[in-house]
């Protein structure tokens, strides 16, 4: 029995990797992050196989699905939305498997952010402009570390994205404002790689009220920085006189 721990990707089936693909096709218990993933991604499991909707459990009703799996040697596919390393809370589960002698596998998978810098055309390092990304939270049920407020890391004035906070977009704008100016372009991105994928884009100074009005409340990534305005360097890499180990000057 394996308890495969699956990153579901954003939403778009196709996102999946093809060893994700692969765990979901053979498990015999597939246990899903309710609303969180398309129900596409259940399609790819096979006749038979018991589909459970995590939304409703907490960790101990977790731990006995993986009880009673291991009783009837049954492999089971854990399936998160977007990777197992972002706001997952994959790690506890993992953590119990280990102490408790369950086999189980980590499966990487497209994380929210990607997605939704693939639909805005974006690249976060741009030469000359940021070559770092901060990806960070507000406080929720979750406590964030003083050290992590918001107002301190827009301070370095680096590309950042923001999850889980688009609810409290008046509280971001106005951490945000410390450090960045109100001209700093913003984009926020509703359910990434879904059919009803919504996007609106503005500054520190609308995109409150832009959000307010497109009624975006939840599932949605804020990513702000001066990236997005897209004035940069050219990359070294593609310059006619760099030099690597593959490609050297004639």
């Amino acid at each position: 029995m394996t308890v495969y721990f699956i990153g579901g990707g954003p939403g778009d089936p196709e996102l999946l990797t093809i060893r994700a693909k692969k765990a979901i096709e053979k498990a015999d218990i597939v246990v899903y992050a309710g609303s969180l993933i398309s129900p596409r991604l259940l399609e790819f499991s096979k006749p038979g196989a018991e589909l459970i909707d995590s939304s409703p459990l907490d960790l101990e009703g977790l731990q006995a699905v993986f009880r009673r799996a291991g009783r009837k040697g049954k492999d089971v596919a854990r399936i998160h939305s977007g990777d197992l390393s972002l706001y997952s809370a994959a790690q506890e589960q993992m953590d119990w498997c280990q102490e408790n002698g369950v086999d189980f596998v980590a499966i990487p998978g497209v994380s929210s952010f990607s997605a939704a810098c693939a639909s805005l055309h974006q690249e976060l390092t741009l030469p000359g402009v940021s070559q770092t990304v901060i990806l960070t939270r507000l406080a929720g049920r979750t406590p964030v570390p003083p050290r992590e407020d918001l107002a301190k890391l827009a301070g370095i004035g680096a590309s950042m994205v923001i999850f889980l906070s688009v609810q409290r977009i008046e509280e971001v704008v106005g951490k945000l404002t410390e450090a960045y100016p109100l001209t700093t372009p913003v984009a926020v991105v509703e359910r990434a790689s879904w059919p009803e994928e919504t996007i609106i884009r503005g500054n520190l100074e609308d995109i409150a009220g832009k959000v307010k009005r497109a009624k975006i409340r939840r599932t949605a990534l804020i990513i702000i920085g001066e990236v997005l305005n897209k004035k940069y360097r050219k990359s070294r890499l593609y310059a006619a006189e760099f030099e690597h180990a593959f490609r050297t000057r004639k």
